[in-house]
């Protein structure tokens, strides 16, 4: 059940104020799925997941959405990214097309998005993720893609070609989860030209870690996208992601929770890293749940319409039921 919050200035709580006793600091220390490759270049060690952090086997319901995109030659974040709920999502029938092909420009150390010499764009693409979204029957659709670096418009004109065409096959809600496009203001501007139900742009990690996460970006980057996008429709809900587990401190989180409601931000996802092959960065960390919970509760402390913190949650998880919450404040 999402929680929902007015926007109201309340004070931030101690963690120790929220938890039974402070965490210790190797908190579900020791446990990965994957074997660790540390940064140092020493022997890696392999781990063990946390309780908390176990999701069900596949299930038959599944091979429905993966018929409909295989059927339609299309790629997903839910594939490409080795994501964790893949197997709740598809088997309600429902998965977050990934556009502009399948192969990345940026090297970013948390994703398993296969980097190299990149394809053509297939122009008939926004006609396929339409009819995918048609024949899964969805309400809300999410649509995110690769960083396109070696385009001129990063792939912008393409974004809103696919939100145009799954809205008038379906009908249905569209957001968007956008690479920054280097800051080409243009480009941004043409994303929300399509008018997108939500903008979302992951910041997904805090400004001290991302020469090592999130090699190429920029923190400020982000933000101004996320600016310009509430400046140019002061209507259209903005929404950002963190992964919390690479190092960072919980004052951290908070300093960028805090940047996001400066410019406007109302939605807010937060969930664990989990390393998704050997060749991607190590966790440093597995966050408890009663921590994504209280830092959950800072941030509708600060005052975002809607947040939604778990070990689980990714950016376009539940991203229908999120919307639907926020439009009926």
């Amino acid at each position: 059940m999402l929680k929902v919050t007015p926007m109201l200035e309340l004070p931030i709580l101690s963690l120790e104020d929220t938890l039974t006793g402070a965490p210790s600091s190797s908190a579900g220390g020791g446990c990965s799925s994957d074997i660790a490759l540390a940064l140092d270049g020493s022997v890696p060690t392999r781990r063990r997941l946390p309780p908390w952090l176990k999701r069900p086997m596949p299930t038959s319901e599944m091979s429905f959405t993966s018929q409909i995109i295989e059927d339609l030659r299309l790629e997903t974040v839910c594939e490409s990214a080795k994501c964790p709920n893949r197997t709740e999502c598809w088997s309600q029938r429902t998965a977050t097309f990934m556009i502009l092909g399948n192969v990345c420009t940026r090297p970013c150390g948390f994703c398993s998005v296969p980097r190299g010499k990149t394809e053509e764009i297939e122009l008939d693409e926004p006609e396929r993720v339409a009819e995918a979204a048609k024949r899964l029957g969805l309400e809300h659709v999410v649509i995110t893609c690769v960083t396109r670096d070696d385009l001129p418009d990063g792939g912008a004109e393409h974004f809103y070609r696919c939100v145009l065409a799954v809205r008038a096959a379906t009908g249905a809600a569209v957001e968007v989860l956008t690479s920054d496009f280097l800051g080409n203001r243009a480009a941004i501007s043409r994303v929300v030209e399509a008018r997108p139900d939500v903008f979302n742009h992951n910041t997904e990690t805090v400004p001290r870690l991302y020469e090592r996460v999130r090699r190429n970006a920029k923190y400020q980057r982000t933000l101004d996208l996320l600016k310009q996008v509430k400046d140019e429709a002061p209507d259209m809900p903005t929404k950002s992601g963190l992964m919390l587990g690479l190092g960072e401190t919980m004052d951290e989180v908070l300093d960028v929770a805090s940047d996001l409601r400066a410019i406007g931000v109302e939605m807010l996802t937060v969930g664990q890293y989990l390393q998704p092959t050997p060749q991607n960065l190590p966790v440093e960390r597995f966050i408890p749940p009663e921590e994504f919970d209280w830092l959950g509760e800072q941030c509708r402390r600060m005052g975002f319409k809607l947040v939604s913190s778990g070990p689980f949650v990714r950016s376009s998880y539940h991203a229908g039921e999120m919307a639907d919450v926020l439009g009926r404040k």
